[in-house]
C-alpha cells in the first residue's frame, strides 16, 4: 500500500474526530460557558491530546465555533436571497432559515455573555452588512421604516433575535420560527396583519396580498 493510501483513512478519521470536537463543543459550551477544554474532550470521548492536536487551545477552538456559526448564518441568507423577492418576504424567509440553525446563534450568545468584552459581536458583522442591503432595498421600497439607517435598523433587528433566542436559553420563552418572523417584521415597521399576511403567504406560497 502507498504512503498516500495509508494517510487516506488517517486524514479521514482526523477530519471526523475535528467534526465531532466541534459539534460537542457548541453543545456544551451553548449549556454552559465556563466548559473547559478538558470537559469537552471527554465529553467527545477523546483524550485531551487529542483535542490539542487540532485546536492550539480553548480560544482557537472558540473562534473556530464562532466561524462556523457565522458562515451558517451568511449561507443562510445567501441560500434564502432571492433579489427579485419583496424586501418583507426575503426578510421573513431569511428569520424561518436562521431559526432552523439557531443553536450556532445560541452558542455564540452563551460565549458572548461570558466575554462580553470579546470580538464574538464583531463576528456577525459579514451577515450584519447583508441583512443592512435588504433593509436598505425595503426602505427604498417603502417597505420598511425609515426613522433609521439601515445599518442601525440592522443591529435593531440582530438585537431582537438575540434577545428571543436568550429567551429560549432561559427558558423564559418556547419561541417559534414563525413568531421570530413576526417580531422581526414588527420590528422593522410592518404592521401586525402585514406581517402575518407575509408568514402566509411564505406558507402557502400562494400570490403576494
Amino acid at each position: 500500500m502507498t504512503e498516500s493510501a495509508k494517510a487516506a483513512p488517517r486524514r479521514r478519521h482526523a477530519q471526523a474526530n475535528r467534526r465531532r470536537i466541534l459539534d460537542v463543543a457548541r453543545e456544551t459550551l451553548s449549556a454552559d460557558p465556563e466548559t473547559t477544554v478538558d470537559d469537552i474532550a471527554r465529553a467527545a470521548g477523546i483524550a485531551r491530546r487529542t483535542l490539542y492536536g487540532h485546536f492550539a487551545d480553548r480560544e482557537d477552538l472558540v473562534n473556530a465555533l464562532a466561524v462556523e456559526a457565522v458562515e451558517s448564518l451568511r449561507q443562510a441568507f445567501v441560500e434564502e436571497r432571492n433579489p427579485a423577492e419583496p424586501a418583507d418576504l426575503a426578510l421573513a424567509r431569511y428569520i424561518l432559515a436562521v431559526w432552523g440553525i439557531g443553536d450556532r446563534f445560541r452558542m455564540l450568545i452563551a460565549l458572548g455573555r461570558r466575554d462580553p468584552d470579546g470580538d464574538i459581536r464583531g463576528a456577525l458583522t459579514s451577515v450584519r452588512d447583508l441583512a443592512g442591503e435588504l433593509l436598505a432595498q425595503g426602505q427604498r421600497d417603502g417597505v420598511f421604516t425609515d426613522h433609521l439607517p439601515a445599518p442601525v435598523l440592522a443591529h435593531v433587528m440582530e438585537s431582537v433575535v438575540v434577545s428571543m433566542l436568550e429567551s429560549v436559553n432561559d427558558e423564559t420563552w418556547e419561541g417559534s420560527a414563525p413568531a421570530a418572523a413576526t417580531a422581526v417584521l414588527l420590528a422593522v415597521g410592518r404592521t401586525r396583519p402585514e406581517a402575518e399576511a407575509v408568514l402566509r403567504h411564505l406558507r402557502t406560497g400562494g400570490s403576494r396580498p
